[in-house]
């Protein structure tokens, strides 16, 4: 049996991290949906440039957009958004079915609006009007000032997927902020049942970050917790994950109709090609968990991926990792401060060369 669907039945949801016209138009995404069981896409600044640049799809109307619109970013929507509205049409039926635990597809708020809670409150609300699609996730990255966009969006009903997050503490913020936001939501008298979060916390840029530095430590505790990093990350903050959404802080609201903010690993194509190109799959799989995959992880898992209940195993071995880590000077918090800022940077880039291709 196809490992992928095998995979579905063990409560983890699969979704395809990329989206192009090409997808759209030539079947994949629909046979990804119905051989794989794919239940959900993801897109960012970068797989919209790398799609503008290589579909023969976009020309005719790039040329008629060109010609009528002067604003790149109005240019750039008008490309993207036909995309999206196509891709929840698709996942509609996944939609439906989980009665709104599955079937979205995400799109993410201009990279530039990162610091700006107030401007990315208005894209975001801008843009789910324009998509107008129920199995939407309106991305916004996890700085600061997102957090506070995220609580204002979700306390008006907006479903948002909170995007780079690299570290424990980032993601804790999240959960928090998305908690904060719902009690807003149910205080004003709001129905909790049609709003969605995930938190994306992004995996295999944490280890080739912290794998850099182990290698300039010449001890053997620092060898043994090579490529560590990301599993620890990922397998404490499920921890927190379960004790928040399935403790009492959560009771009230789940009676009241409010869904988990389930984690979503994202980042999970293996960049060391030391490791097996199904690290951020095998590894962590757990229940009310979403794994985004790129095509070439996808087909790698579908070739030779085993399927178990992983994540919740070694939780202690994980703890004392991470206090390893930090006994040797590696912070994984400030990690993930430092990777947030690359991580805004490179899509900040890929939409600029987005809009310049628009």
């Amino acid at each position: 049996m196809n490992p992928l669907r095998i995979l579905n039945q063990s409560g983890q949801s699969i979704w395809l991290d990329n989206l192009s016209r090409t997808l759209l138009r030539e079947g994949g995404l629909q046979q990804l949906i119905e051989n794989d069981g794919i239940s959900g896409v993801t897109s960012n600044p970068s797989i919209f440039q790398k799609a503008l640049a290589e579909s023969p799809y976009y020309h005719d109307d790039l040329a008629r957009l060109k010609a009528s619109e002067a604003d790149a970013e109005k240019r750039y929507e008008a490309l993207v958004v036909p995309d999206i509205q196509a891709a929840c049409d698709l996942l509609l039926p996944s939609f439906q079915r989980s009665q709104g635990v599955d079937g979205y597809v995400s799109l993410e708020v201009s990279p530039h609006l990162a610091h700006d809670s107030a401007a990315t409150i208005a894209a975001a609300q801008r843009l789910r009007a324009t998509v107008n699609r129920p199995n939407l996730l309106i991305k916004i990255p996890g700085t600061a000032a997102g957090l506070v966009a995220f609580e204002q969006l979700i306390t008006a009903g907006v479903s948002i997927n909170i995007t780079l997050l690299f570290s424990l503490r980032q993601t804790v913020r999240v959960f928090e902020a998305y908690i904060r936001g719902l009690r807003q939501r149910l205080a004003q008298g709001s129905d909790l049942r049609n709003v969605k979060a995930v938190a994306s916390l992004f995996l295999s840029r944490v280890d080739t970050l912290v794998d850099q530095r182990l290698a300039t430590i010449d001890s053997d505790a620092a060898q043994a917790l090579t490529g560590r990093a990301a599993l620890i990350t990922a397998k404490l903050a499920y921890q927190r994950y379960q004790d928040i959404f399935h403790g009492a802080m959560f009771a009230d609201l789940a009676h009241a109709g409010a869904r988990p903010q389930y984690l979503l690993w994202a980042s999970t194509g293996t960049k060391n090609p030391a490791y097996s190109d199904v690290k951020y799959l095998e590894a962590l799989i757990g229940t009310e968990t979403i794994n985004t995959v790129p095509d070439a992880t996808l087909a790698a898992f579908r070739d030779h991926g085993r399927v178990e209940l992983t994540l919740t195993n070694a939780i202690a071995a994980a703890e004392a990792d991470y206090i390893a880590l930090e006994k040797i000077g590696i912070d994984l918090n400030v990690v993930g401060e430092t990777l947030q800022v690359d991580g805004l940077k490179l899509f900040s880039d890929a939409y600029d060369k987005a809009l310049a291709s628009s």
